[in-house]
C-alpha cells in the first residue's frame, strides 16, 4: 500500500520551486488589486472561463461537441447527445464549486457527489460508486500496440486508500509549514494513481483541484479557465504526471515533476489573466494609449514582441515611440538586453 504522508514538503524545496511560488503569490496580489478597480472586466472574463473550463476539461477525455453547443449547455441548454450530457453534467459540478466552494469540504462525500453530479445524466449506474473492478491507464505506441503504463489501485483497496489519502491531507492542511499551494499538486498526482472510478477520474481530478485553489485563496480559477490551460499544454502535463508516478506503489515516486508542472499551469493562468484583461478593457481605446495601458497594466513583465502581438494593427514605430517616452518619464522600467527586453510599471511611481 501507498503511504501517503506530505511531510516532505516540510524539507528541502528547490530554489526553482520556492521562485515559482513566490512570483505566483505576487502576481495573486495584484489580481486582487486590480479586481477592485475593473469589476465588470471581471465578470465578463468570469463568464468566458466557465465556457472554457467546461470545453477544455471534457476535451481531455475525447467528449467533444461545437463551440456553439459548450456555450448553449453552459446558459442552460438541454443536452441532447451522450457527449453533450457529460458535459452538461461537468458544468453542473463545476458552478456548485464556484457558487458554493466556502461551504465545501475536502472529503468523500464531496469528492463522490462531483462524481454523480457527472455521470448522472450519462452513465447513472456508475455514479456515486467507486470502482468494482481493476481498472489500467493504458498507453499507445507508434506502432499502434498498447501497454499498461500504470497499474492504479485495485478495487478492492480504493475504499481504505482514499481514507488515508483524505486523512493525510487534512494533517498536512492543519501545518502551517506545508504550503497549501503546494499539497495541491501532491493530493491530485496521488488521487490520479489511486484511479477510484471505472470513468471520470480526470475531470473529478480537475474539479479538486478548482476547489482546492479555491480553498487555498486562489480565486483566479473564476476567471481563467484553470482546466483549458492543462488542454492546452496537455502533453507537458501528461509527461509529468508519467514521470512523478514512477515506483508510486513503492513509495519511491518523485513529486516534484508534478508540483513544477501544476505551478507552470497556474502561472500561466495569470499571465493570461493579463492577456484577456487587455483584450477586453482596451479594445476602444486611442493607439497610443493601448500601448501604454498595456505596459501599466501587465502584471508580468512584457517584451516589444508581446505588445504588437496584442495590439497587431498598431506600427512597432508607434510601440518603440509609447516605450521611449514612458522610460523618459520613468513610468515603466527596462529589464534584460536588447533583444531580451522586457518592460513593466515602475513600482516607485
Amino acid at each position: 500500500m501507498h503511504k501517503y504522508d506530505y511531510l516532505f514538503l516540510k524539507e528541502f524545496i528547490p530554489g526553482n520551486i520556492i521562485g515559482l511560488t513566490n512570483i505566483i503569490s505576487d502576481l495573486k496580489t495584484k489580481e486582487e488589486f486590480r479586481k477592485l478597480q475593473y469589476e465588470k472586466t471581471f465578470e465578463l472574463l468570469r463568464n468566458r472561463a466557465i465556457i472554457e473550463s467546461v470545453k477544455g476539461s471534457n476535451a481531455l477525455e475525447g467528449i467533444v461537441t461545437t463551440d456553439s453547443r459548450i456555450k448553449d449547455i453552459v446558459n442552460g441548454s438541454k443536452p441532447v447527445t451522450h457527449d453533450e450530457m457529460e458535459i452538461s453534467g461537468y458544468k453542473d459540478a463545476l458552478n456548485l464549486i464556484h457558487v458554493d466552494h466556502d461551504h465545501l469540504n475536502m472529503d468523500e462525500d464531496t469528492i463522490l457527489s462531483f462524481h454523480r453530479m457527472m455521470l448522472d445524466q450519462s452513465n447513472p449506474h456508475v455514479s456515486v460508486k467507486y470502482k468494482s473492478t481493476d481498472n489500467f491507464i493504458m498507453e499507445t505506441g507508434p506502432d499502434g500496440s498498447r501497454r499498461v503504463r500504470f497499474k492504479p489501485v485495485s478495487a478492492k483497496e480504493v475504499k481504505v486508500d482514499m481514507e488515508q489519502l483524505l486523512l493525510a491531507f487534512y494533517e498536512a492542511r492543519q501545518d502551517s509549514e506545508i504550503s497549501p499551494l503546494l499539497l495541491i499538486p501532491c493530493f491530485i498526482l496521488d488521487f490520479l494513481c489511486i484511479h477510484p472510478f471505472m470513468d471520470g477520474n480526470g475531470r473529478v481530478s480537475r474539479l479538486l483541484t478548482v476547489l482546492l485553489l479555491y480553498m487555498s485563496g486562489y480565486d483566479i480559477v473564476r476567471y481563467i479557465s484553470y482546466e483549458g490551460q492543462v488542454n492546452k499544454y496537455k502533453e507537458s502535463y501528461y509527461a509529468a504526471l508519467k514521470t512523478s508516478s514512477v515506483s508510486w506503489h513503492e513509495n519511491e515516486n518523485d513529486y516534484i515533476p508534478f508540483i513544477i508542472n501544476f505551478l507552470q499551469i497556474l502561472y500561466r493562468c495569470f499571465k493570461d489573466l493579463d492577456e484577456s484583461f487587455t483584450d477586453i478593457s482596451l479594445k476602444k481605446a486611442k493607439k497610443s494609449e493601448r500601448v501604454e495601458n498595456i505596459l501599466l497594466g501587465a502584471i508580468v513583465p512584457v517584451s516589444k514582441q508581446d505588445i504588437v502581438a496584442k495590439v497587431p494593427d498598431i506600427s512597432i514605430k508607434t510601440v518603440e515611440l509609447v516605450l521611449s517616452k514612458m522610460l523618459k518619464e520613468k513610468k515603466i522600467i527596462k529589464i534584460g538586453s536588447y533583444k531580451d527586453a522586457r518592460y513593466m510599471k515602475n513600482s516607485d511611481k
